[in-house]
Protein backbone atom coordinates (compact mmCIF):
# COMPACT_ATOMS: atom_id res chain seq x y z
CA UNK A 1 0.00 0.00 0.00
CA UNK A 2 1.28 3.61 -0.94
CA UNK A 3 0.80 6.57 1.12
CA UNK A 4 0.67 8.72 -2.03
CA UNK A 5 -2.66 9.90 -3.01
CA UNK A 6 -2.71 9.56 -7.08
CA UNK A 7 -4.70 12.28 -7.16
CA UNK A 8 -3.26 14.56 -5.76
CA UNK A 9 0.68 13.40 -7.71
CA UNK A 10 -0.42 12.48 -10.75
CA UNK A 11 3.14 12.88 -12.32
CA UNK A 12 5.19 10.90 -9.76
CA UNK A 13 7.59 8.80 -11.46
CA UNK A 14 7.42 5.19 -11.07
CA UNK A 15 10.67 4.54 -12.01
CA UNK A 16 13.27 3.46 -8.72
CA UNK A 17 16.32 5.94 -7.87
CA UNK A 18 19.46 4.73 -10.06
CA UNK A 19 22.61 5.20 -7.82
CA UNK A 20 25.59 4.12 -10.20
CA UNK A 21 27.95 5.68 -7.22
CA UNK A 22 26.93 3.38 -4.52
CA UNK A 23 26.75 0.61 -6.83
CA UNK A 24 30.62 1.02 -8.26
CA UNK A 25 31.80 1.50 -4.76
CA UNK A 26 30.56 -1.54 -4.04
CA UNK A 27 32.03 -3.58 -6.73
CA UNK A 28 35.24 -2.08 -6.14
CA UNK A 29 35.13 -3.16 -2.65
CA UNK A 30 34.09 -7.24 -4.26
CA UNK A 31 36.80 -7.08 -6.61
CA UNK A 32 39.52 -5.71 -4.02
CA UNK A 33 38.04 -8.18 -1.68
CA UNK A 34 38.77 -10.88 -4.04
CA UNK A 35 42.34 -9.97 -4.63
CA UNK A 36 43.33 -10.14 -0.73
CA UNK A 37 41.41 -13.28 -0.77
CA UNK A 38 43.44 -14.58 -3.60
CA UNK A 39 46.63 -14.19 -0.64
CA UNK A 40 44.71 -15.24 2.36
CA UNK A 41 43.06 -18.33 0.77
CA UNK A 42 41.98 -20.95 2.91
CA UNK A 43 40.75 -23.63 0.70
CA UNK A 44 43.56 -24.62 -1.86
CA UNK A 45 46.26 -23.23 -0.22
CA UNK A 46 49.59 -24.33 -1.56
CA UNK A 47 53.23 -24.32 -0.04
CA UNK A 48 54.41 -20.69 0.51
CA UNK A 49 50.45 -19.47 0.96
CA UNK A 50 48.01 -18.14 -1.41
CA UNK A 51 45.96 -19.36 -3.72
CA UNK A 52 47.70 -18.87 -7.27
CA UNK A 53 45.01 -21.07 -9.13
CA UNK A 54 42.06 -17.67 -8.02
CA UNK A 55 44.77 -15.60 -9.82
CA UNK A 56 43.40 -16.88 -13.23
CA UNK A 57 39.47 -16.06 -11.42
CA UNK A 58 40.86 -12.24 -10.91
CA UNK A 59 41.91 -11.89 -14.37
CA UNK A 60 38.41 -13.15 -15.64
CA UNK A 61 36.91 -10.54 -13.51
CA UNK A 62 38.81 -8.04 -15.48
CA UNK A 63 37.29 -9.54 -18.57
CA UNK A 64 34.19 -9.07 -17.64
CA UNK A 65 34.93 -5.36 -16.62
CA UNK A 66 36.16 -5.00 -19.84
CA UNK A 67 32.99 -6.01 -21.95
CA UNK A 68 30.89 -4.18 -19.01
CA UNK A 69 32.42 -0.72 -20.06
CA UNK A 70 32.24 -1.78 -23.90
CA UNK A 71 28.44 -2.47 -23.33
CA UNK A 72 28.05 1.30 -21.43
CA UNK A 73 29.79 2.80 -23.49
CA UNK A 74 27.95 1.52 -26.78
CA UNK A 75 24.95 2.51 -24.80
CA UNK A 76 25.84 5.66 -24.00
CA UNK A 77 26.84 6.22 -28.07
CA UNK A 78 23.18 4.84 -28.86
CA UNK A 79 21.74 7.49 -26.40
CA UNK A 80 23.65 10.25 -28.42
CA UNK A 81 26.55 11.17 -26.33
CA UNK A 82 30.13 11.79 -28.29
CA UNK A 83 33.32 10.62 -28.19
CA UNK A 84 34.54 13.63 -26.14
CA UNK A 85 32.10 13.44 -23.97
CA UNK A 86 33.09 9.96 -23.19
CA UNK A 87 36.48 10.49 -23.56
CA UNK A 88 36.42 13.38 -20.97
CA UNK A 89 34.84 11.35 -18.34
CA UNK A 90 37.75 8.59 -18.86
CA UNK A 91 40.69 11.06 -18.92
CA UNK A 92 41.65 9.62 -22.14
CA UNK A 93 41.50 11.86 -25.83
CA UNK A 94 38.56 11.04 -28.23
CA UNK A 95 40.60 9.24 -30.49
CA UNK A 96 41.38 6.73 -28.13
CA UNK A 97 38.19 6.37 -26.85
CA UNK A 98 37.00 6.13 -30.41
CA UNK A 99 39.82 3.33 -31.12
CA UNK A 100 39.29 1.24 -28.37
CA UNK A 101 35.11 1.24 -28.38
CA UNK A 102 34.43 2.19 -31.83
CA UNK A 103 33.02 -0.22 -34.86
Amino acid sequence: MTAVNPSLTPNRSTKNAVENDAYAAFAARVVRAHGRRVVRAHGRRVAGGGDIDALADLLGIGDEIDRAIHTAVTGLRGFGYSWAEIAARLGITRQAAQQRWGA
